[in-house]
């Protein structure tokens, strides 16, 4: 079974109250879809269904390699680098976040 070797980096344990949205998507006047946050810095983008794809591009930019989905429901989280999927009991909370723009 695979696993993330990637954990120590998590600094990011309680989840924000509330999101305006894509952090990106926003400062350029873009639709989103889904929402995550980055476990190192907390940056909120926007999932690979998204058009613009904002939560790799971040991974990608930053190296910071664990997200967290922050749909209503979702308790998953994600590493890009070892390609991971996982449950992170340590990482609690519920986040508000608006509408997606595409509906989704």
């Amino acid at each position: 079974m695979a696993t993330c070797s990637h954990l120590d980096e998590i600094t990011i344990t309680q989840l924000p109250e509330a999101v305006d949205g894509c952090e990106d998507c926003l400062r350029i006047g873009d639709p989103w879809l889904h929402l995550r946050l980055c476990l190192e810095c907390g940056h909120v983008g926007c999932c690979d269904d998204s058009p613009n794809r904002h939560a790799t591009a971040h991974a990608e930019a930053s190296g910071h390699r664990i997200i967290r989905s922050l749909e209503p429901g979702e308790l998953w989280s994600w590493c890009y680098a070892d390609e991971v999927a996982m449950i992170l009991p340590e990482v609690h909370g519920e986040t508000r976040i608006p509408p997606s723009p595409l509906g989704g």
